[in-house]
């Protein structure tokens, strides 16, 4: 039994006519890796989505962290202020306020992974549209209809 592979490896002879249905197999086995390779090309897509998601919920996560630790030594630091002992609050006032610093810089990161997420693979698409295209143009092309006339 030949395989797609073994009739797309053969070159007719200038005096051979091919059939319709070797046409159609060739067709066939076209549109077949035209589709895979855009399967793929989504595929890579989606994955460069999921990984800047990824690493903005990471970055979304740290920042609230290190946010509820900011907010609790500022707590602390309150009640240092109420107790009147001024070199135990000051210092963690400082500490929190670090804290928060980090938490911000952590939260516009996350932000910027996030904002790069474009939800579908819109290169994939557009070719897969410009495919469908080339086929429906070429198939209504008066050369197609002159090659299947012989």
């Amino acid at each position: 039994m030949a395989t797609p592979t073994d009739t797309a490896d053969q070159t007719p002879s200038p005096g051979d006519r091919r059939s319709l249905g070797q046409l159609v197999s060739d067709v066939s086995l076209d549109v077949s890796q035209i589709m895979r390779g855009e399967i793929e090309l989504a595929k890579a897509e989606i994955k460069q989505d999921v990984t800047h998601a990824g690493k903005g919920a990471g970055m979304f996560a740290g920042a609230a962290v290190f946010g509820l630790f900011g907010f609790g030594l500022l707590l602390l630091g309150l009640a240092g202020v109420i107790a009147i002992w001024l070199s135990w609050w000051a210092g963690l006032l400082i500490v929190a306020g670090v804290l928060f610093l980090v938490a911000g810089i952590l939260a516009l990161v996350g932000k910027g992974q996030v904002t790069k997420v474009k939800g579908k693979p819109n290169r994939a698409i557009a070719q897969g549209k410009e495919t469908v295209e080339a086929v429906k143009t070429s198939a209504k092309a008066p050369h197609a209809a002159a090659a299947l006339d012989r």
